[in-house]
């Protein structure tokens, strides 16, 4: 996996046809990967298993599923079903998720993030690689009276974390197998994120984890009024602190400066400095912000990237 894309279609007639066409689509730009949002809609690791099975060939992800509100068994279930469905493809994204939208849909306490994290990610990785578990925790139990194995997903299933602050990243960096980090830019990676979590995975014996860059970006040639769309759309996510400190060691004041926005030439240069942030995968979202023309058109330039990225990594292994 190199270059990828979110795919929302939520206000389609029919989300689940919609995403379909749409995966399809990014399959035939080159695009490798389609990514999923989990909100209060549609079930991610559902639409991930259908289209996965739908485009052969295209990986499929979440990004990413709340802990809060989940339980580790039933999580497994679904990613484990997802990973047999696209026989191999499926990568499993959770986060934290927020003390608002924890507390207001729920109607559970968001307490003790860091340790409900590290705990829910330890009974998962037993279920996933084993297919059974006997964890018993401060908050969590979860415990198998009958296999929970998923004929078809021995392969296990890679887990990723939306993590950026420290205490996740070193949980994630010692359980997880990468992270997904959004409105990080190269800044902050390099610094701040990427040193941590390879810190982190060092420390515990853990191979090199993957980051899998989340970036809101497209390529258009209207760039005030994508600018303008990006600010609106984004600026709700600055009452979060998570997000208001990376924005901050990203270098940015708003959201929206963190949306990569301009010609292919530019976008191709910030995707390169990701990379060289130590982003192993960059995955544009929003790409729809500024009409379908120019979605289509950032597509193609990220297709193409993705191409080249492969061919070189070839021509290395060679």
């Amino acid at each position: 996996m190199t270059v990828g894309v979110t795919l929302n279609a939520s206000d389609a007639p029919n989300q689940v046809d919609a995403t379909v066409q749409l995966a399809r689509e990014a399959a035939a730009a080159g695009l490798r990967s389609a990514w999923f949002g989990q909100t209060f809609g549609a079930d991610s690791p559902q639409l991930a298993a259908l289209v996965g099975r739908e485009v052969p060939g295209l990986h499929v992800g979440t990004s990413a599923i709340p802990v809060f509100g989940r339980h580790p068994l039933l999580v497994s279930s679904q990613a484990q079903t997802a990973q047999a469905a696209t026989h191999g493809r499926y990568h499993l994204g959770l986060a934290l998720g927020t003390k608002l939208l924890t507390e207001t849909a729920f109607g559970l306490p968001f307490e003790r993030p860091i340790a409900r994290l590290r705990e829910f990610l330890t009974a998962l990785r037993q279920l996933i690689q084993t297919g059974t578990a006997g964890f018993h925790g401060e908050l969590l139990t979860a415990t198998t009276p009958m296999p929970a194995r998923v004929a078809g997903a021995e392969g296990g299933v890679p887990v990723l974390v939306a993590a950026m602050g420290p205490q996740a990243l070193r949980v994630s960096g010692e359980l997880a197998d990468g992270i997904l980090p959004y409105l990080a830019g190269p800044r902050a990676l390099a610094e701040h994120i990427v040193p941590a979590l390879t810190a982190a995975a060092e420390a515990a014996g853990r191979p090199a984890p993957r980051v899998v860059a989340l970036v809101p970006g497209v390529v258009t040639d209207d760039v005030d009024a994508a600018r303008a769309k990006a600010t609106e759309n984004l600026a709700f996510l600055e009452q979060f602190p998570s997000y208001a400190r990376v924005i901050e060691l990203s270098g940015g004041r708003r959201a929206a400066d963190l949306a990569v926005i301009g010609d292919e030439k530019t976008v191709e240069a910030e995707v390169r400095r990701y990379r060289d942030a130590g982003a192993t995968e960059v995955v544009f979202s929003a790409t729809e912000i500024a009409g379908e023309a120019d979605r289509r058109r950032t597509w193609a330039l990220l297709g193409e990237l993705a191409s080249r990225e492969e061919e070189l990594t070839t021509k290395k292994n060679s």
